[in-house]
């Protein structure tokens, strides 16, 4: 007795329908995937120096460090689910993570409040670039759905930028 066409489809390995050719497939997911990794340590270095802000402007560095950090986290199921949504697959482990990210941790005992924003506004400019080079391979396989998101993530990234920017800003 043959399987029915419900039972193969049930069995077969993860092969979401899409337009896009293979390559495309491949190569959008591969930049998305690598994405997700950098937005995870972004993420996880915002939360960082949230949890380890202290000095006289710790209530309004704390709060805007969580509201960056509740931005950054919201762009990760997205993220990830755009790569499902055209055939690709995505992150499986921190281990993972740890092996795409081109965004540094911090694993530092102390950071002064002053070089905790320095270093997420610089890791905020460098996201805005990684983002940017992300919307290039998707504009290049013709992926507008992909590209329309990077836009707004771009945008929300140049925001983050500029706030850690305005806040570290030395006034003469």
């Amino acid at each position: 007795m043959s399987p029915s066409q419900a039972e193969k489809t049930r069995l077969a390995p993860l092969k979401t329908p899409s337009d896009l050719p293979t390559n495309a497939i491949t190569d959008i997911s591969a930049a998305l995937t690598t994405l997700l990794a950098d937005m995870f340590a972004l993420y996880l270095k915002t939360k960082n120096f949230h949890w380890h802000m202290s000095g006289p402007h710790f209530r309004d560095y704390h709060l805007l460090l969580d509201e960056q950090g509740e931005q950054i986290f919201a762009t990760t199921d997205a993220i990830a689910e755009r790569a499902r949504k055209i055939g690709g697959v995505t992150l499986r482990s921190i281990g993972h993570i740890a092996r795409l990210q081109r965004i540094a941790d911090n694993d530092a005992d102390y950071v002064t409040p002053e070089d905790m924003l320095a270093e997420l506004r610089d890791d905020n400019g460098r996201l805005v670039s990684l983002l940017r080079e992300t919307h290039e391979v998707c504009a290049e396989h013709n992926d507008v759905a992909t590209t329309s998101l990077l836009e707004v993530w771009i945008d929300e990234a140049e925001r983050r930028t500029w706030f850690l920017f305005e806040t570290t800003r030395r006034q003469k």
